[in-house]
């Protein structure tokens, strides 16, 4: 999957300051010439820190959310940021992804400033279990493309369809020869979610998400991202995927995936 040094595997190549390449490791599930939404949305959070590297202070990321406008080729990209509201507590940051001459996502983050409520932090949820408490689970069986092929996951047996939990990891990097935060890699699994509890068979059902909404009430810590999903199929077409999201120390946030459910062609 990946190696050391100059030959390690990555999902992007940069080919400009704001443009990069997708490898075959950002392959899609649903198609093999569309991009993985989950290793491009790591990419967005990384060209959103590379936008804050020079700032001063100590403002967090608390909510991404990410707006899917179409199909999302498997081809070179843009990437631009701009700040929407500056503040020194609060700030609007957006960023948009260009491929082939139009927008494919646009993406809005909320920072806030950072201060210490450590003696009032508590959660209601439990942590997971651990991944060495887990078997691996062959995802490739269920999806293809190519970034399913480059992750490791370990997902507690279904009880039932659409529930389930998993950890997810990847030796594979963000963008060739950069170093990326931890957010950036965490976040770059988290789109993963919607196909770890699936409702349907996908080689009968289309399920794809249109959105990634991520909620953090603390920032996560690597090289696992945790995954508690819960997916719900409407009457009417619609779905919604909902995670409570976990590093191996416990739970840090939420994400929110809306579903546009409809049967395979031909089936």
């Amino acid at each position: 999957m990946s190696t050391t040094g100059a030959e390690r595997a990555s999902y992007f190549e940069r080919t400009g300051e704001h443009r990069y390449k997708p490898t075959a490791h950002a392959g899609g599930a649903w198609s093999p010439d569309e991009v993985h939404f989950s290793p491009l949305g790591g990419l967005v959070v990384h060209a959103l820190d590379r936008h804050l590297a020079d700032r001063p202070g100590d403002a967090a990321l608390a909510r991404i959310s990410f707006d899917i406008l179409g199909r999302i080729a498997l081809d070179e990209c843009e990437i631009t940021v701009e700040t929407v509201r500056p503040g020194r507590t609060i700030e609007l940051l957006e960023a948009t992804v260009v491929t082939g001459g139009r927008p494919v996502v646009r993406a809005r983050a909320w920072l806030l400033a950072s201060q210490d409520t450590a003696a009032v932090a508590d959660t209601p949820f439990e942590p997971m279990p651990g991944p060495d408490e887990l078997e691996p689970w062959r995802m490739a069986d269920a999806w293809h493309g190519g970034y399913i092929s480059s992750i490791d996951v370990r997902r507690t047996p279904p009880v039932r369809k659409g529930r389930t939990s998993a950890w997810i990891s990847t030796r594979t990097d963000l963008v060739a020869g950069e170093p990326s935060s931890a957010l950036a890699s965490y976040v770059a699994l988290v789109d993963t979610a919607n196909g770890i509890a699936v409702q349907q068979d996908p080689a009968r059902w289309m399920f794809p998400n249109l959105d990634l909404t991520i909620h953090l009430h603390r920032h996560p810590r690597g090289p696992w991202t945790g995954l508690d999903t819960t997916v719900t199929f409407g009457p009417t077409g619609h779905g919604v995927t909902s995670t409570v999201l976990h590093d191996l120390t416990g739970p840090v946030g939420h994400a929110e995936q809306i579903l546009t459910v409809r049967p395979q062609p031909g089936t």
